[in-house]
């Protein structure tokens, strides 16, 4: 194992997750990876793009599934550079982000498997009710951002209602 994890309490620090939780993921995430390595290797084979059998090759920093899950469950908790995810766990820099990049999306498909994932976007009112029902306060964080004003004006009219100005603008927000 690349961490060497000594007590529950590191495992918590290092992951944000405890022992127990580790074990539920890993094992879903075990179940997702081998299903994604399956269809690689099927879409290789479909394209002749495939050189090597599967588990060909040189094998990696990250050997067990269980490495590549640490792995990236720190680098979530802690969100290090690229540069330092490479020093601490003996790999170049460009490496640390090809495996982020690659083993990201298992994760979540893991966690939408596992159904612990919270919704993110909502089709109509309805369905955003019914995914809240039995929740008796709901606070919604939000944050405004700035768009760039499109040039067309239907593509605009949606964006931009001509309201409000920017903060930064030198034009007053009322009239004087």
């Amino acid at each position: 194992m690349i961490l060497e994890i000594r007590d529950d309490r590191q495992m918590r620090a290092l992951t944000g997750l405890p022992h127990e939780k580790i074990e539920v993921l890993e094992s879903a995430f075990t179940e997702v990876y081998h299903e994604e390595q399956q269809r690689e290797y099927e879409e290789g084979l479909a394209t002749g793009k495939r050189q090597r059998k599967p588990g060909g090759g040189r094998k990696g920093i990250l050997p067990s599934i269980r490495d590549k899950l640490l792995f990236l469950l720190y680098y979530l908790k802690v969100y290090p550079t690229f540069d330092v995810m490479g020093v601490q766990f003996g790999m170049s820099r460009s490496k640390a982000c090809e495996n982020v990049h690659k083993l990201m999306p298992i994760l979540y498909k893991t966690l939408v498997r596992l159904e612990v994932l919270p919704y993110r976007e909502f089709s109509s009112v309805e369905e955003f009710i019914t995914a809240c029902q039995g929740i008796e306060k709901l606070l919604i964080d939000v944050t405004e951002r700035l768009h760039r004003r499109p040039q067309d004006d239907d593509q605009q009219s949606e964006m931009y209602s001509g309201k409000k100005r920017n903060i930064h603008s030198k034009t007053p927000l009322s009239p004087p």
